[in-house]
C-alpha cells in the first residue's frame, strides 16, 4: 500500500470515528447510565447523590443505576470510571477524596485524576465545623489560638483518619493560624466525633448536621465554620473569615465524566444534574443534611476541581502528611 492509499485509508477511519461518535451524541442516551459512587451504600455521597439522580433520570429519559464501587479510599470506584468507554454511559459521583487524593497519594494512583477527568458539575458543598470538648478552657476561636500558642503540641484534635477531609481542615487551620495540634486519627467520623464528646482529644472538625445535636445539649461547644458565611442552622457561630483565618475546610462533591466524553453529552448531563439540584424539594432534602447546591457549568466545575486539587495538595505538602496504603 502506497503513502496515498495510507493518507486515503486514514481519513477514512477519521470520518467514520466521527460520524459514529456524532451519531452516538444525537442518540445519547438510548440504555441505562451508570453512576459510580466510591463507597458503601448510606454514606453522604450516597444519600446526596440519589436525592437528585431519579429526577435527573427523568430529564434525560432514561434510568440512572447507581454502583456503589467501595474501597482503597475510594480510588477503586474513582479507578474503574477512569477505564471506562468516554461515552457518557458511566460517570462518577464523589467527595472530597476525588480532590485530596491526587496530592496524598501522588504516584500510587492507579489513574491521573487531572487528565483522565472532565467535570459534568459540582454537586453540593459542606462547611467544616470546629468543635471542642466543653472542658477545654475556650469560648471563642482567638481563646483557642491563643491557648494553642501558649502550649505547643499540647492540644489535639481527632479525625476520620490520615488524609481525609476532617485532617486536612485542621491542618489548614494550623498553617493559617501558626499553631501546632497534635493529630489523633481513628477509624471513621463516627469515633472522631465520640473522641472528643468523651474528652479523649480537646477537639475535631466535623459536619454541622452530626455536631448540631451535641451542641444544643452542651456536649460540644462550637467555635467557627468553614466558608464565606454564617451558616442558618447556627448562626452564632462566626465563620473562620471573621476572625480573618483563611481556612477554606469545606467539603466538596461532585459529578465528573471521564476525559474524552464528547461536550454534546457532557452538556446534556449538566443540565439534567443542575435542574435537579435547583428543584425547590431536592434543595430542601439537601439542606436539612447540611449540603448547599452548587449545579455550575462543565467549565466552572473544571475549574473548581482543579483549583481544590491544587490547594489540597499544597496543603499536604506544606503539612508533610504521608499515608501508608
Amino acid at each position: 500500500m502506497n503513502s496515498r492509499s495510507i493518507l486515503l485509508k486514514l481519513v477514512q477511519v477519521a470520518v467514520i470515528a466521527i460520524m459514529t461518535n456524532a451519531a452516538s451524541a444525537g442518540n445519547y442516551p438510548d440504555h441505562p447510565i451508570h453512576v459510580v459512587i466510591p463507597y458503601p451504600p448510606g454514606g453522604g455521597t450516597d444519600i446526596a447523590f440519589r436525592i437528585i439522580a431519579a429526577q435527573a433520570g427523568d430529564i434525560l429519559k432514561e434510568t440512572i443505576i447507581v454502583d456503589n464501587r467501595p474501597g482503597a479510599s475510594s480510588m477503586i470506584g474513582t479507578g474503574s470510571v477512569s477505564r471506562a468507554t468516554p461515552d457518557g454511559y458511566t460517570l462518577l459521583a464523589s467527595d472530597s477524596a476525588f480532590v485530596i487524593n491526587p496530592g496524598l497519594f501522588k504516584d500510587k494512583l492507579p489513574y491521573d485524576t487531572l487528565k483522565e477527568f472532565r467535570g459534568v458539575t459540582m454537586m453540593a458543598t459542606s462547611p467544616a465545623l470546629l468543635v471542642v470538648n466543653p472542658n477545654l478552657p475556650v469560648q471563642t476561636l482567638a481563646e483557642l489560638v491563643a491557648l494553642a500558642k501558649s502550649k505547643p503540641g499540647k492540644l489535639n484534635y481527632s479525625s476520620g483518619g490520615v488524609g481525609s477531609a476532617p485532617h486536612l481542615a485542621a491542618e489548614l487551620f494550623k498553617l493559617a493560624a501558626g499553631i501546632d495540634l497534635t493529630h489523633i486519627p481513628y477509624k471513621g467520623t463516627a469515633p472522631a466525633l465520640s473522641a472528643v464528646l468523651s474528652d479523649e482529644v480537646d477537639m475535631g472538625f466535623v459536619g454541622i448536621s452530626s455536631a448540631a445535636p451535641y451542641i444544643a445539649s452542651g456536649q460540644l461547644r462550637a467555635i467557627a465554620v468553614t466558608g464565606a458565611k454564617r451558616q442558618p442552622a447556627l448562626p452564632d457561630v462566626p465563620t473562620f473569615a471573621d476572625d480573618h483565618l483563611d481556612v477554606d475546610g469545606n467539603s466538596y462533591w461532585g459529578i465528573y465524566a471521564p476525559m474524552g466524553v464528547p461536550d454534546s453529552i457532557v452538556d446534556q448531563l449538566n443540565r439534567a444534574f443542575t435542574q435537579a439540584l435547583h428543584d425547590p424539594e431536592n434543595d430542601k432534602k439537601l439542606a436539612n443534611l447540611g449540603f448547599s447546591p452548587i449545579a455550575d457549568s462543565p467549565q466552572e466545575a473544571d475549574a473548581q476541581w482543579h483549583a481544590l486539587v491544587r490547594q489540597w495538595t499544597t496543603v499536604i505538602e506544606k503539612a508533610n502528611i504521608k499515608v501508608e496504603q
